[in-house]
């Protein structure tokens, strides 16, 4: 279960939208950061699933669990994938949590052609990306909360559903915002 993170923004987190951040880049979106520090700050939205299959981007991606869809990681450079692992760093990774890594040699992990047991893998297309002090500005409006992350909250979460998860675990007051429509126009 995730808690807020009194102590700031970090590798490792997720920033949950703010019902008040209207930008439809970020709309009811948690994302997960994957790098801050004083340059800026790079994270994975998490819980945007599109209807593309891997396999129609990388054509001998290997037959990988979770790894059938692509996920809309953030407006950032949307023609670069990053891939998300749960389990250990044996394909060379930049650890963000102690179980969940960025790949960084795709050609290891498709050689390997599956992962053990306990490893699974998604695939974003783009990320999200703030320059230095941006973050923390935004932080200062209310437009993020920050929560405690582990890899059962981004592999095993209905991605469909971990907003409002997210959501309701800031307490009752937040709980209303959660049965908001993902369309806000549906109001």
């Amino acid at each position: 279960m995730s808690e807020e993170c009194p102590e700031g923004p970090s590798k490792g987190k997720v920033l949950v939208a703010m019902p008040m951040l209207t930008d439809p880049n970020f709309w009811q979106t948690v994302v997960l950061l994957c790098e801050h520090g004083a340059e800026g700050s790079l994270g994975l939205v998490i819980n945007r699933p599109t209807h593309m299959a891997v396999s129609t981007l990388i054509h001998d991606f290997p037959g990988l669990p979770d790894a059938q869809q692509v996920y809309a990681g953030g407006p950032v450079s949307k023609s670069r994938m990053l891939i998300l692992c749960r389990g250990n760093s044996s394909f060379g990774g930049h650890d963000i949590l102690e179980d969940v890594f960025l790949v960084k040699d795709m050609e290891a992990l498709k050689l390997s052609g599956s992962l053990g047991a306990n490893q699974e893998v998604r695939c974003y297309l783009g990320y999200a990306g703030w320059a230095a002090g941006q973050l923390a500005a935004e932080l200062g409006t209310g437009a993020w909360r920050i929560l405690l992350a582990d890899s059962a909250l981004i592999f095993d979460v209905e991605p469909e559903r971990l907003w409002q998860k997210m959501i309701r675990q800031l307490g009752p007051g937040w709980s209303f915002y959660a049965s908001m429509p993902a369309d806000p126009g549906m109001n």
